[in-house]
């Protein structure tokens, strides 16, 4: 079952429709998308990777503990991930839509998210999953290392990168099919059309 069903609003201070959260496998856009779909919303895009890029950027503490993660392929450790979603949750409104980008990425992970999300009073409305061919995520994030120069993008670590994700993330995703909140959107084709299949799923 892929039909958004959300949780009963039992705060009355949850933001109308609830969280989202953008899902999809490395390559598939997940970034692209979600700044769009925030900027035209007014919502606030949560990507973790942005964060722990920003973090290695400015050789923080943090930064340096998740640096050889990334350029590993491999995703940080869910008490440092689920640490920094906290400390973000706490300074947004509850009433304010939050669309999560790179979390989360483990079981482990999503269930953190179910006991902030009742501490905080929010809500995961749906789950909105980007699907590509293997070969088109392959071509994508090939062409990104070449245009960015990414350490985390070498062949090898992108392999990696994907094989993590099946490992990892799947079993995401069957956690939230078990509630009905995935909504699987085709990643193919233009940024412009792919975002207008995701605004429709996240009405």
């Amino acid at each position: 079952m892929t039909e958004s069903v959300s949780a009963p609003d039992t705060s009355g201070i949850r933001s109308t429709d609830g969280d989202l959260i953008i899902m999809g496998p490395p390559g598939v856009g997940k970034g692209t998308q979600a700044k769009a779909l925030a900027q035209e919303n007014g919502w606030v895009q949560l990507s973790t990777g942005e964060v722990f890029r920003d973090h290695i950027r400015r050789q923080t503490d943090l930064g340096s503990r998740v640096k050889g993660y990334l350029e590993r392929g491999e995703y940080v450790p869910d008490d440092v991930t689920i640490r920094m979603v906290r400390a973000k949750l706490e300074d947004i409104s509850p009433s304010t839509r939050v669309l999560f980008d790179g979390f989360p990425r483990t079981v482990a992970q999503a269930e953190a998210l179910d006991r902030l999300s009742d501490e905080m009073g929010r809500q995961v409305g749906a789950v909105l999953l980007l699907d590509a061919p293997r070969e088109a995520l392959l071509a994508r994030l090939n062409g990104r290392a070449t245009a960015e120069h990414r350490a985390d993008d070498t062949p090898e670590i992108i392999a990696n990168r994907l094989e993590v994700y099946e490992e990892q993330t799947r079993p995401v995703i069957s956690y939230y099919e078990d509630r009905g909140l995935v909504k699987r959107v085709s990643a193919v084709g233009s940024v412009p059309e792919i975002t207008a299949r995701l605004r429709e799923a996240a009405e």
